[in-house]
């Protein structure tokens, strides 16, 4: 088993995170002494880790050899694989790599951050290619749910890995001109030593859909709305999407208004980057809202139930677009694994008010970015690897995948997690050992350990509540409560709980009763005792002796 990691002759794999969870995806790949790193994102707590929005993948393995580190290559611009890039690129000092829509996204975090002076961002026109130490980098385009999404050819002198990044199969994509059967074809005939691949869909028996069949279908439901104001709601980042609605927009004789900052942001840095051109001219809210109600189209952030987003202040009638009964939400856009609940609360809002919806369950308005088996076996075939590395998933996906790659007649398949070293070559594919792969959180403006002693206090309270207990001068004792459930009988309460502290600290006898560590300890086991006794709860107990 391998002690200090550095690569030898030898070409290894390893992920800080997107293989175990979806999303903060982070790769290493190490080769001849040196590491390259594809990905560096983040992903939202979903509520798992209180009063924290953005979760990181631990970075200390590569952190720890920094030096050996030649670059990040970023393969697409979505937050699960950006999203970290201005809290940690400096600090790792190496080159960034990226094609323009991306770097452009990029750019604009470390503008944003101040560090657009200290992290060296590099962009590289679509098909490019570049050196970095011993791995061979070129970009490889495919479809995906937004502007150029790219798979990674990665030539090392042990053989070649095809990363996909996130991708799907669409003959019809709108916006970009993806790699062909013929061209990857192709790549497979030159030898394809590891497929590095998207999970995230491979539960999913059918294709994953083209996105000029969405056109068509936004295209009916806007029509059969005549009359009415539509809003759709969709990912901002999906260009090919903005673009779709931009013609929808034009072809039913309405004006288009936009509502949300991202996508603001993604129209300009696309329209900075040759996309969204013919994108009809937007109006703004007044103008939006004097119109007639047939006559405007709402483009707006926050199908995912985004509390501060543009949808949820207008479902609660607390932005300057109104929707009134009869108006029409189109939801353009699938709920993401963990927002349903936050997505049905604006939903009831806007249902309670007469408000029409159609989702894609209802209507092929949505398709998703990320390959379907169909998809995944088309790809198997063209290329034709050697070995089969799942990545972007859950344990589940991934297994699942490794399944799939050996019945479509993939030699090896290595079913890896966040930490787990995999050997590509030489030799047989396979696990040579685990590293520590963690979590870490942006915690106001700190980053920390994600399971450290803030956040496990913070879930204790959240769940039992809390007290603090002060021992005054002669052993006068006061309670605060937060937290438990004893509104109407929080006085009796906090005197039988000041009783039962005094009554022990009674019991304590010679050197216990002028010890501060032993007082505060009875205190806090007799508050406890006594929250529990009448609340059946166990709170966090905070005493704070006064001396005297």
């Amino acid at each position: 088993m391998k002690k200090d990691f550095t690569p030898e002759k030898e070409l290894l794999f390893l992920a800080l995170g997107g293989s175990g969870e979806i999303g903060m995806n982070v790769n290493l790949y190490g080769c001849d002494g040196k590491w390259l790193m594809v990905d560096l994102g983040m992903t939202f707590s979903g509520g798992e880790y209180p009063g924290v929005d953005l979760v990181f993948a631990d970075l200390e393995f590569i952190e720890d050899r920094a030096k050996d580190l030649v670059g990040i290559v970023l393969t697409h611009a979505h937050e699960d694989h950006i999203g970290a890039v201005p809290y940690f690129a400096a600090e790792l000092g190496v080159p960034l790599y990226a094609t323009p829509f991306t770097a452009d996204l990029v750019l604009r975090k470390l503008d944003e951050a101040g560090l657009s002076r200290r992290v060296k961002l590099n962009v590289v026109e679509d098909t490019g290619s570049f050196a970095l130490g011993p791995f061979d980098v070129t970009y490889v385009p495919l479809a995906h749910s937004i502007a150029e999404g790219n798979a990674l050819l990665i030539d090392t002198p042990y053989g070649r890995v095809f990363h996909t990044g996130d991708w799907k199969l669409d003959e019809d994509p709108i916006v970009g001109e993806p790699t062909t059967e013929e061209e990857l074809t192709a790549i497979g005939d030159e030898g394809v030593l590891a497929l590095v691949c998207d999970s995230t869909n491979v539960f999913n028996p059918h294709p994953s859909g083209s996105e000029g069949a969405v056109y068509h279908a936004l295209m009916d439901e806007v029509k059969r709305h005549a009359g009415r104001r539509v809003l759709v709601t969709t990912f901002a980042s999906n260009v090919a999407r903005l673009h779709t609605l931009g013609e929808v927009a034009k072809a039913t004789g309405r004006q288009l208004c936009v509502a949300g900052r991202s996508l603001d942001r993604i129209i300009e840095v696309s329209q900075d980057n040759g996309y969204l051109e013919d994108l009809p001219e937007l109006i703004d809210f007044d103008t939006a809202m004097r119109l007639p109600r047939g006559e405007v189209l709402i483009l707006a952030t926050g199908g995912q139930g985004e509390p501060r987003a543009a949808l949820a202040r207008i479902a609660d009638d607390n932005h300057p677009i109104e929707l009134s009964a009869g108006d029409v939400v189109l939801f353009s856009s699938r709920q993401i694994p963990g927002n349903e609940l936050a997505i049905g609360r604006i939903q009831n809002q806007l249902a309670a008010r007469g408000i029409v919806m159609v989702t894609d369950r209802q209507s092929a308005i949505h398709v998703s970015g990320h390959p379907g088996r169909p998809e995944l076996e088309a790809l198997y075939g063209w290329l034709r690897p050697q070995v089969l590395v799942p990545v972007h998933g859950e344990i589940r996906h991934m297994q699942e995948q490794a399944r799939l790659g050996l019945a479509s007649g993939i030699p090896h398949a290595v079913a890896q997690k966040n930490g787990d070293m995999v050997r590509l070559a030489p030799g047989a594919p396979g696990r040579i050992a685990e590293v520590r792969a963690g979590r870490l959180i942006l915690d106001g403006d700190i980053i920390a350990p994600a399971n450290g002693e803030g956040i496990v206090m913070r879930r204790r309270i959240a769940a039992e509540g809390a007290l603090v207990v002060v021992l005054g001068a002669n052993r006068q004792i006061a309670i605060e409560s937060f937290g438990l459930p004893l509104d109407e009988d929080m006085a009796e309460f906090v005197e039988e709980a000041k009783a039962d502290i005094a009554a022990a600290l009674d019991k304590l006898r010679g050197k216990a009763r002028e010890d501060i560590a032993e007082l505060t300890e009875t205190a806090r086991l007799a508050a406890r005792r006594a929250a529990r006794r009448w609340a059946g709860k166990s709170p966090q107990v905070k005493v704070v002796a006064m001396g005297g």
